[in-house]
């Protein structure tokens, strides 16, 4: 099974360079996209890419947020997230094939302003947290893919002595990736099978941080405790740039 997941930046702006063509070389099962900033309506058939079931969920606010998924294979469920707040931003999506899940999922930045900071923190803590601890036990088989704003450990950015105070290698924002992985036994599916240096998914406009490298790797492919061992591949695509992202594929053997 191929998943790939890609913060787009704009899916219109993404279409425009190249995007669309490129996808439909991937022989992708399920594709996760994060940050289309659209409405539907805005989306003709460019947007509904052959052979794949498509499904938008965008933010109410325009130009803003959003994620989509699309499916090779008809899921038998789309459900969004149980939080009304995150809903109205459209960061989450998820397909339900059989026993297994798929999500894309978008964690709110905090780099804006403190406000949107601290309503990251009560997310991915007070929400976030418990709801992937409780599905953990419910017998599915969960893929969480996405945008998640935060780089874990110093291998995964670039200049990480200088970012410690800022929004996505903050010392809260790490540790609670570290509980993530830790005590309530998800899996960073491309950290399981790549242990390289200068991974990474996303790259500031500014400056020359593409041409240096000077990356973050923020986008990623979480598993549930049970497939364990079921990443057998993984590839940061980096020929063509659709977005300030990078696609993260991976195959599993599912």
């Amino acid at each position: 099974m191929r998943i790939i997941t890609i913060n787009v930046n704009g899916i219109r702006a993404a279409e425009r360079k190249g995007f669309f063509s490129w996808l439909g070389k991937q022989k992708a099962d399920v594709v996760c996209l994060q940050e289309i900033k659209a409405q539907e309506d805005q989306l003709d058939e460019r947007f509904y890419p052959k052979g794949m079931h498509t499904f938008y969920h965008s933010a109410e606010r325009k130009g803003y947020s959003g994620t989509a998924i699309y499916c090779k294979s008809k899921p038998d469920h789309i459900i969004t997230s149980p939080w009304d707040d995150i809903n109205v931003e459209g960061r989450f999506i998820q397909a339900d094939f059989g026993d297994l899940s798929v999500a894309s999922i978008y964690l709110p930045s905090g780099s804006s302003k403190e406000e949107r900071q601290a309503f990251k923190m009560e997310f991915i803590c007070s929400r976030l947290l418990p709801y992937l601890q409780e599905l953990q036990s419910d017998g599915r088989r969960y893929i969480f893919c996405g945008d998640w704003n935060i780089a874990h450990r110093k291998i995964d950015l670039k200049n990480w002595r200088s970012n410690q105070k800022n929004s996505g290698f903050l010392p809260e924002e790490r540790a609670w990736l570290d509980k993530l992985y830790d005590e309530v036994r998800y899996i960073d599916a491309f950290r399981e099978i790549n242990h390289q240096e200068y991974q990474y998914t996303w790259w500031s406009n500014r400056g020359q941080a593409w041409l240096n490298n000077t990356g973050w790797r923020l986008d990623y492919q979480v598993v549930s405790a049970n497939l364990a061992g079921c990443a057998k591949s993984c590839e940061i695509y980096k020929e063509t740039r659709f977005s300030d992202h990078s696609p993260l594929i991976m195959d599993y053997k599912l």
